[in-house]
């Protein structure tokens, strides 16, 4: 079989590019190496991992606040076997989604290990081993990353588990440990620690979430705090022992060597990062090589040293992020119909889906500080917004950083509920260059949380916010 262009992995990158690619007229295929499609992201990573965090979040709203607002209840409990049940009705509907939109766009959908035999010949394995063979123009290699997990640490899917495992115990632990305080190990940390668990986060760094803002650390850290998760900065892990009912876990403290934590607990969940999933495609019959970081080399068109070649996603540079994938999913098809698509990607939103959210677009005042650019600052707290004193969802705050001298706004900040969403007006401003008096002199609904990001502005103005 001849196409235009095959993509090989399914993900949100993948199947968005097969998608873009089929709507402008290309004959696509698309190579997925597992019997559904939708990728991490779908199967083992955003999707589920949200239909979690927001069970958890409704047992600890209704174990914490509803007396609050006059719902009483009686012998509540936890249900996790259901949560799990739940979790994966949910994924299944969105790989049945992701199947229906292959058929949409008449794409072929072509299921085993892809690799190349050259550059525009692919070999298709099935499970059973059996081979077929296609020729294809063009390629995009969207494969997707794997959790990494030093070898010392004794990975063995009972307990020591990475978040694929952790979507799926159905007995809540009575403690876990966390390596790593980074995105998906505060996500899944705290939907445990909401349903019960006692939470031990070890981070390296010496603060959790360091590539945002340092303000959303210490916003996001109290918040956890607050539902009983215990956070050890500047501690590496030296030992992980597992056993049949237990793990051992030993940290020591990078300042003191002398200083060490021990836990027994029933799961260590290892979240210090993902690499880029490379493994057998066959990319040397191609003559594509790897950089130092496991990564595929692409140029600004995200098309590799071998023409006709493409990478996106978390196999190529730049933050391993769902929609970042889909950004460059379009952009590659867009590119080879000879369109002059763009990405900004300093404008791409980060998002923690924790309770209270952490969203981030920009630059941090870390990054403005380090470049010596001259800026102002504006925040201001969600417990001064009626909406959120409503919601009972006090914690958290904006922050708004813009240019100095032109106001232009550089980066936004948010830690706060429905940050994730809230994003999303400061990312449509930045990207046509709005000042913070912009943003300020714009008629925000009352009562809303992103109020405090017109009040953000009004501070970084001219200290004007009006509400507190």
């Amino acid at each position: 079989m001849q196409y235009d262009v095959t993509v090989i992995g399914s993900g949100p990158g993948g199947y968005v590019a097969a998608i873009r690619c089929a709507q402008l007229g290309l004959k696509v295929a698309i190579i997925e190496r597992y019997p559904v499609l939708g990728g991490t992201c779908l199967n083992v990573g955003c999707i589920p991992s949200k239909a979690l965090l927001d069970s958890s979040e409704h047992f600890y709203n209704a174990a914490h606040n509803f007396s609050t607002h006059g719902i009483d209840l009686k012998d509540l409990k936890v249900n996790l076997p259901q949560m799990i049940r739940r979790k994966n009705e949910v994924v299944q509907e969105n790989n049945k989604g992701v199947e229906f939109l292959m058929k949409k766009n008449k794409i072929d959908v072509l299921y085993g290990h892809g690799s190349f035999l050259t550059k525009n010949r692919l070999k298709i394995t099935g499970k059973s081993g059996e081979i077929r063979e296609i020729e294809t123009q063009r390629v995009i290699i969207a494969t997707g990353s794997k959790p990494i997990v030093p070898a010392n640490f004794n990975y063995d899917k009972h307990r020591v588990i990475t978040s694929t495992e952790a979507l799926h115990i159905e007995k809540v632990p009575g403690t876990m440990v966390v390596v790593g305080g980074g995105v998906i190990g505060l996500e899944l940390g705290s939907v445990y620690a909401r349903l019960g668990t006692k939470v031990h986060v070890v981070e390296f760094l010496d603060r959790i979430i360091a590539g945002m803002d340092s303000d959303c650390s210490r916003e996001l850290m109290k918040s956890l705090k607050s539902l009983g998760m215990e956070f050890h900065l500047r501690y590496g892990v030296t030992e992980v022992k597992p056993s049949k009912s237990k793990v051992k876990v030993t940290a020591q403290s990078r300042d003191d060597e002398s200083k060490t934590l021990s836990w027994e607990t029933d799961y260590c969940l290892v979240s210090i990062g993902r690499k880029p999933f490379t493994d057998n495609l066959g990319l040397e019959n191609a003559g594509i090589t790897l950089d130092e970081k496991g990564r595929i080399p692409v140029n600004d068109h995200l098309e590799t040293a071998v023409p006709g070649i493409y990478a996106i996603g978390d196999v190529v540079r730049g933050a391993m992020l769902a929609h970042k994938a889909e950004e460059e999913g379009v952009f590659v098809a867009e590119t080879i119909l000879g369109q002059k698509p763009h990405i900004h990607y300093n404008l791409i939103p980060a998002v923690v889906y924790t309770w209270p959210e952490v969203a981030s677009v920009g630059y941090t005042e870390e990054q403005l500080k380090e470049a010596g650019t001259p800026y102002k600052s504006g925040k201001f707290p969600f417990r001064a917004l009626g909406r959120a004193r409503a919601s009972m969802d006090l914690d958290g705050m904006v922050k708004v950083l813009a240019d100095k001298e032109t106001d232009e706004i550089l980066g936004v900040h948010i830690v706060g509920a429905r940050a994730a969403d809230m994003i999303a007006e400061a990312v449509a401003l930045m990207e046509f260059r709005a000042s913070a008096e912009d943003a300020a002199r714009m008629s925000h609904a009352h009562p809303t949380y992103t109020e405090a990001f017109k009040e953000a502005c009004l501070a970084a103005t001219g200290n004007r916010a009006l509400h507190v």
